[in-house]
């Protein structure tokens, strides 16, 4: 299991990649987090910052080449956030229908 952290710049655009996302059973539950957080980074080498929308989305390790894929097709930015964490523990119903919710066929 794991749990994917992706930003976007807008709330429609975050709306946009949960949707498509679990609808196609490449991600179980998406979260987005509604208001705006701070991000700074170095861009060619200069100081930005931006106003981002989080998506906490939850899916396997089996589905995870195909979310980062569809992640990257939806999203605006040239190399949009995707961090993959382990999700080392949970309750086992959550857990059980992580798995179901993000099964093929």
């Amino acid at each position: 299991m794991r749990v994917v952290l992706v930003t976007c710049p807008t709330l429609a655009l975050t709306r946009r990649i949960a949707r498509a996302v679990v609808q196609k059973r490449l991600a179980a539950c998406v979260n987005v987090v509604r208001s705006p957080v701070e991000s700074f980074y170095t861009w060619k080498g200069k100081l930005e910052s931006a106003r981002e929308h989080l998506l906490i989305v939850k899916t396997t390790a089996t589905r995870l080449p195909q979310l980062e894929r569809e992640v990257k097709r939806l999203h605006v930015y040239d190399v949009p956030e995707f961090i993959a964490l382990p999700l080392t523990d949970g309750s086992s119903e959550y857990l059980a229908w992580l798995s179901d919710a993000t099964a093929t066929g």
